[in-house]
């Protein structure tokens, strides 16, 4: 009798399906305001922050799980701090990317040394290890549960002074006017309803980081492409995907939740139409969106460089 075989773990399935089961109940918990221990990314062991898609899985989870602590480590890591994991507490599972070379001969190579052949060829694959929130685990030093800072309070309708100066300083031409949101690829504009039809300032924000998330898609910048793209497709939603989570990540240096006008049913199906149709959508999708965050704030930085040029 043939013995039966124990499934490969598949990390994309696996995530992929957490976050489905998490929107069909209709929320998108990442757009809560949020810091966990005056952080507003999840940390490693050593205090650097997670990037991609890992911030945005550990996020979602500090978010659902209400811990108060932004660190994140493995449980040999724990252990190496003569720390344990609370029994019964569950791990959560992230990735991460290396790359192998294998040379014409078939032999497989992962060190990180130079390969000048041209007959070598670089594969990139995905692993995926656990690790254990802060607040899971008991004996580590009280440096690991660092105290919250209190929300900043904001007037209402009125700008933010970081934010609207880091905006402001992006070369991307941003019109104030009417009462939607939207970019307009012909005239490479975002339009934008003024702030003062936002209660809110920090939504103003985020809505206008989600449009200057799609103007990176221009062929002059990051030239992002899915395909042939109209309302309710899927090359459309996939684009959706990628403005939500740079407005997450854009949102967490300066302040302010991903936002929308829009938050309706057909926003949610875009989301689960794109991952139910490709697990591997949400890392690919992250990375898109970490690389547009990383060239909006390379274009603020930039922008007030210049000013400050200028002004000396």
């Amino acid at each position: 009798m043939a013995r039966s075989r124990t499934p490969k773990f598949d990390a994309s399935e696996v995530i992929t399906n957490e976050i489905i089961r998490i929107i069909e109940r209709g929320v998108l918990p990442w757009r809560k305001p949020w810091t966990a221990g005056g952080s507003s990314r999840p940390l490693r062991v050593g205090g650097e922050t997670y990037q991609g898609v890992n911030n945005f899985l550990l996020t979602m989870r500090t978010v659902m799980a209400g811990h108060s602590s932004p660190f994140w480590m493995t449980l040999p890591q724990a252990n190496a701090l003569d720390a344990k994991v609370r029994k019964g507490e569950k791990s959560s599972v992230v990735v991460y990317y290396g790359q192998s070379r294998k040379d014409a001969g078939g032999e497989d190579d992962r060190s990180d040394g130079d390969d000048h052949s041209e007959e070598a060829r670089i594969f990139r694959f995905q692993k995926s290890y656990r690790v254990f929130n802060a607040c899971q685990i008991e004996g580590l030093p009280d440096s690991f549960y660092p105290d919250s800072e209190p929300a900043p309070e904001h007037l209402p309708s009125e700008p933010i002074p970081h934010m609207q100066a880091f905006f402001d300083a992006i070369d991307i031409t941003t019109v104030f006017t009417g009462t939607e949101a939207y970019y307009l690829p012909p005239v490479d504009k975002v339009y934008m309803p003024s702030i003062t039809r936002f209660q809110d300032p920090r939504n103003f924000y985020g809505v206008w980081a989600h449009e200057l998330a799609h103007a990176t898609k221009a062929p002059h910048r990051l030239n992002r492409d899915f395909g042939f793209s109209k309302f309710g497709n899927t090359s459309y939603a996939r684009e959706e995907i990628v403005a939500e989570l740079t407005s997450v990540f854009l949102g967490q240096t300066l302040g302010f939740t991903a936002h929308t006008l829009e938050m309706n049913a057909a926003y949610l199906h875009n989301w689960l139409r794109v991952l139910r149709s490709d697990k591997g959508a949400i890392f690919k999708h992250a990375a898109d969106a970490q690389r547009a965050c990383d060239y909006l704030i390379a274009q603020s930085e930039a922008g007030r460089a210049g000013r400050s040029v200028e002004a000396a």
